[in-house]
């Protein structure tokens, strides 16, 4: 292997702590059962769903994010008086305005920090991960919190059997910081949209062109709608042809990553992929069936689970990658400096 360091920037970026919340409020398939006409068996086997996190009434993105970014200022020993900047990737804000993230620096208690939200649904993470980078490639900053939180259960309708199998809710949050001399972090990525896919997955109501109204509460246009197989065949393809892309424009092959991260939608997808890029399962992470998909939180989450389970050291390797609504699509390669 010969590793091509692309793009070559004086401060490098790397993760530097990970933190992870889910409510303790459990729907499993069996509880789906008796809500829609739907079983255990065809949930497992379509998704690899087995049960996901639902916050209790009143309980907003918000308060997820700020646990997960508790836990990951924990881990790093540091205050949130330290932090400089917060991205908070959700599609379910607390609501339209303020940013979430505003509300998260209140409630941490970041004084002196500044921040906004990205709204790229199941690739937030990755995106606002670059977004975090770049502001600490530019040597501005040195502490950026970036947080993937959703609360899917507040936009989901438990009666329409093709979604509410699939959603979770849930938050993860990475510190990102300059690299030391020695260390690698952030190597490269490659984002793309396509917004003809755009009525392939939505939550149709609530904005400027469907403001709320009693016709569009009726028609249940303030819940995600999905064509399940319009997103599934654009996602198997896509994040396959994205993480190949970032991988093989820095000389690296699936056989040199110590582990890949992938959104978790659907364990299908996931393995489609991991076969495409001559992976063995067991170098992917995989906790949808835990956690189901909690869009931006999916990625952190998954990080925090490969730590947890000891599948990650300093000086792997890591590939993410990512399938969103929009289509969002997005895939990075970093070196793991943890």
């Amino acid at each position: 292997m010969k590793l091509t360091l692309k793009p070559r920037v004086q401060v490098r970026a790397k993760i530097s702590a990970v933190g992870a919340y889910v409510p303790p409020k459990l729907l499993t398939n069996a509880d789906l059962e008796k809500m829609v006409a739907t079983n255990d068996q065809w949930i497992t086997e379509r998704t690899g769903i087995r049960e996901r996190h639902l916050v209790e009434p009143g309980v907003a993105t918000s308060d997820l994010a700020v646990e997960a970014a508790r836990c990951c200022l924990a881990r790093r020993g540091i205050p949130a008086t330290d932090l400089e900047v917060i991205i908070v990737a959700t599609v379910t804000p607390d609501m339209l305005f303020p940013a979430t993230a505003c509300l998260v620096q209140d409630k941490l208690g970041a004084k002196g920090a500044w921040g906004f939200d990205l709204s790229a649904a199941c690739s937030g993470f990755p995106y606002a991960l670059q977004v975090g980078a770049k502001l600490i490639e530019s040597g501005v900053h040195k502490k950026v919190m970036v947080i993937g939180a959703d609360v899917m259960s507040s936009i989901i309708d438990y009666t329409d059997r093709s979604t509410c199998v699939i959603f979770g809710d849930g938050a993860g949050a990475v510190l990102l910081e300059p690299c030391a001399d020695d260390e690698v972090g952030l190597i490269d990525f490659f984002h793309e949209i396509d917004g003809s896919g755009a009525a392939s997955l939505n939550m149709p109501g609530g904005g400027s062109l469907h403001p709320a109204t009693q016709e569009t509460v009726a028609h249940k246009m303030h819940f995600v709608h999905q064509d399940g197989q319009a997103v599934y065949k654009f996602a198997v393809r896509k994040m396959a042809e994205a993480a190949e892309t970032v991988l093989t424009r820095n000389g690296v092959t699936g056989a040199d990553l110590g582990c890949f991260i992938p959104h978790q939608a659907n364990k299908r997808i996931i393995l489609s992929t991991a076969e495409r890029l001559g992976m063995p399962e067991s170098s992917v992470v995989i906790n949808i069936d835990r956690f189901g998909n909690t869009t931006a939180a999916t990625i952190p989450l998954a990080m925090n689970t490969a730590i947890g389970e000891g599948r990650i050291k300093k000086g792997d390797l890591v590939l993410l990658a990512s399938v969103g609504a929009g289509f969002t699509v997005g895939a990075t390669l970093l070196q793991w400096e943890i």
